[in-house]
């Protein structure tokens, strides 16, 4: 059984730094591609940014470039998200997710970011 948990999350100041971590389970990790997600209230959910299997190459959405760097532990079966310098615009839901096959999306239960003075 797929599970991905999200831990992490909580207040942070702006420009302050956290950072997510999703640790996955019932799947070859190392064979897949990992992608975090964020929803802020009334808002679609966006692409934050994306791992390849080898952790070798990455792509992020334009508002988080320079600020949030995805990476990944495949002997943890664990991806982070180190998010420096926040803004309050930053505030969402993050979510981890793996696609497997090409056909199935799996998502974490989420874990809330709030940046807040």
């Amino acid at each position: 059984q797929v599970q991905l948990v999200e831990s992490g999350g909580g207040l942070v100041q702006p420009g302050g730094s956290l950072r997510l971590s999703c640790a996955a389970s019932g799947f070859i990790f190392s064979a897949y591609g990992m992608s975090w997600y964020r929803q802020a209230p009334g808002m679609q959910r966006e692409l934050v940014a994306f791992i390849n299997s080898a952790g070798g190459s990455t792509n992020y959405a334009d508002s988080v470039k320079g600020r949030f760097t995805i990476s990944r532990d495949n002997a943890k079966n664990t991806v982070y998200l180190q998010m420096n310098s926040v803004k309050p615009e930053d505030t969402a839901v993050y979510y981890c997710k793996v696609n497997l096959h090409g056909l199935y999306n799996y998502w974490g239960q989420r874990t809330q970011v709030t940046v807040s003075s």
